[in-house]
Parts: structure tokens; C-alpha cells; sequence
């Protein structure tokens, strides 16, 4: 692991930041993100083949159909230096475009708040929650996933942890892992990686 970051105490006592793994589409998702790109591997496994449809308009309705969504929104990749996604386009048309869908079922809003009807309260929460999976990929595929390496004033490795999203401290939730008092003020002093 290749150290991208040091906060180093005066007594001795340091933090390593570096890059770390990230694996959300591993995790027990709400949504499920539908995508097709012939260089990257991205979203969920799906048994859609862009090969069957004409246009974006008439994959959305298949899967509507299909999957039961009751929330759809277009996936869009900018890849230019790296890559990043969203569920709006980019102004760049070159280096840019949609890449699939993201989707609630009404099955997943069922399961996920233990209901039988699906109202109109529930599918605006659903989306507020589909926007936080698709942020929260949108760090893993940019390279924005953390872990640390605590050191005593010996040189010795007292604590670490990965997985960690985004660079806030308070935000990604590193500071509540740190177990150091001393570290744990300095991280909260510097505030981001």
C-alpha cells in the first residue's frame, strides 16, 4: 500500500492515509444498477444485453417491464483521466454518455421498508436513496476510498481500517474507527485527507 497522506504528532505518534478497495455493489443495495461499457466492468450483473434494443428509450421500457422499476434514472460516465458517473449528463459529449440505468423495484421498496402498498411518500424516499448509491459508487469508481495505519511513538502499527468513502474524516467515518485520542484530535484539526 502506497502511503498518499502522513499526519505526524510531535511525540512520535503518526496516521498513514491510503488508497483502499472499495466494493459497494457487493454490499446489500437498494437499487440495482443496470450498465453496459466494453472497457470497464460496472454495476450489477444483469441479464440485459444492449445488442437487443434500438435506443436508451427502448431499454428503459423493457426493464421498467421486466424488473417492475418503479424508479428508472439514466446512468451517464464521464472517462477522461479517470472516470466518474452520473445520473445526469456531462457537458462534454466527446468524452461522455449514458451507460445504462439505475432502478428501484417495487418488490425492493416493499422488502426494504416492510409495506404491501407502495406510495408516493415511499418512492421519494426510495429515490433519495438511490441518489446516496449512486454517489456513493460514483467515489468508488474515481479512487476515493480510504484506510489508515496508526502508528505508536515506537514505530509500531496500532490500528488500521479500509473502506472508508470520500475524504472527510467526520463524513466517511473515519474518526469514529480511531481509537488513538491523540490521532483521532489531530485528524479532526486537518479535517479531509
Amino acid at each position: 500500500m502506497e502511503t498518499i497522506r502522513t499526519i505526524e504528532l510531535e511525540n512520535g505518534k503518526k496516521v498513514e492515509f491510503y488508497y483502499s478497495q472499495g466494493d459497494s455493489r457487493e454490499w446489500d443495495n437498494f437499487t440495482k444498477m443496470i450498465c453496459f461499457h466494453k472497457r470497464y466492468n460496472l454495476g450489477d450483473k444483469h441479464d440485459f444485453d444492449f445488442h437487443d434494443y434500438s435506443s436508451f428509450d427502448e431499454m428503459e421500457k423493457d426493464i421498467i417491464k421486466k424488473e417492475n422499476a418503479v424508479i428508472i434514472k439514466p446512468l451517464y460516465m464521464y472517462d477522461h483521466s479517470g472516470i466518474t458517473i452520473a445520473t445526469t449528463p456531462f457537458s462534454c459529449h466527446w468524452d461522455s454518455g449514458q451507460i445504462g440505468f439505475v432502478i428501484v423495484t417495487k418488490e425492493q421498496i416493499r422488502k426494504e421498508y416492510e409495506v404491501k402498498r407502495v406510495t408516493k411518500k415511499l418512492i421519494e424516499k426510495a429515490e433519495k436513496v438511490l441518489d446516496s448509491e449512486v454517489e456513493t459508487y460514483c467515489m468508488e469508481v474515481e479512487g476515493e476510498v480510504f484506510g489508515f495505519m496508526c502508528y505508536d511513538e515506537n514505530g509500531d502499527m496500532t490500528d488500521s481500517c479500509g473502506g472508508f468513502y470520500g475524504r472527510d474524516f467526520e463524513k466517511n467515518g473515519m474518526l469514529g474507527h480511531i481509537e488513538d485520542d491523540e490521532i483521532r484530535a489531530a485528524m479532526e484539526k486537518e479535517k479531509s485527507i
